[in-house]
């Protein structure tokens, strides 16, 4: 039974896609369990794990709402959860992320208190090999437009954010063909029209530097390549975005084509120099 909504408290569907983290995913769900915001549903996505992740997640019985599906991705498994979620918000969490108790709480006071937002994310605390570390001030969050900001690297985090159902449905959601830079990409999408708001309180503790990170993906920029190829043929941006992306792109593709070349992959790096060259400014 799914919590009975209130225009007081309105509520937010929280989606957890998971994927072999047995090592770490009751402390995720418990972060979110122990929300001092109570009108909440749990959505768990089991994306087909084969450790002990599914054994540990009955344990939970009804408290919790989990989904299993064969291995598909975390962008597969976050659009399913929100097919299955009832609020009106909707929150993301990774399964190696945690969440502190005034996460929901203040964010849902946010947007009580700024009725035109559309979506927000929190400030962060990043843990790497379980030691405290600072981000480099390239990584520190905009607030508002970060359009062309986040056009070099991804500056909003799916475990700190929370958006209103109606954006995420018109966005489309995740791509499902991108096995990496997923987020990169649909934030790309959302920031090219809405502001991004941040609440400056660390609300998240974001972990890393374990071997499964999505981020550690092998030749993880040409999904971001794709990404700002799709955002140039795809959105309707203002002449200003257009130039941003186009330059982005180029950077990037000059990048990934000289590895290529370091690595004898000629025919991968000429394909990468002809994608720049259809962007090319002028």
């Amino acid at each position: 039974m799914h919590p009975r909504r209130s225009s007081n408290s309105p509520l937010v569907s929280v989606i957890l896609p998971v994927y072999n983290r047995a090592w770490c995913i009751r402390q995720a769900v418990d972060s979110v369990l122990a929300q001092t915001y109570g009108n909440r549903e749990l959505i768990v996505v089991d994306d087909g794990s084969t450790d002990g992740t599914g054994r540990l997640l009955q344990e939970y019985g009804k408290g919790i709402s989990v989904i299993r599906q064969a291995n598909q991705g975390v962008s597969a498994a976050r659009n399913r959860g929100f097919r299955a979620a009832c609020g009106d918000l909707i929150a993301f969490l990774d399964s190696d992320d945690l969440w502190l108790p005034e996460k929901l709480a203040r964010q849902t006071a946010f947007f009580q208190d700024h009725p035109e937002t559309r979506i927000c994310q929190t400030e962060e605390i990043w843990i790497r090999n379980g030691i405290r570390v600072n981000p480099r001030i390239r990584h520190q969050k905009p607030s508002g437009d970060i359009f062309e900001r986040s056009l070099e690297l991804c500056l909003v985090s799916p475990s700190a954010v929370m958006l209103k159902r109606g954006l995420f449905e018109e966005t489309g959601g995740f791509d499902e063909s991108l096995p990496a830079a997923e987020d990169y990409d649909l934030w790309l999408r959302i920031g090219a029209r809405h502001p991004v708001f941040l609440i400056e309180e660390p609300l998240v503790v974001k972990r890393g530097g374990h071997s499964d990170q999505l981020s550690k993906t092998p030749g993880i920029d040409r999904y971001r390549i794709r990404a700002l190829e799709k955002l140039l043929e795809g959105e309707e941006l203002t002449p200003r975005q257009h130039r941003a992306a186009a330059e982005a792109l180029q950077k990037k593709c000059a990048v990934y084509a000289g590895g290529c070349k370091k690595r004898g992959r000629i025919e991968e790096a000429r394909y990468y120099e002809a994608l720049a060259a259809r962007f090319a400014l002028g």
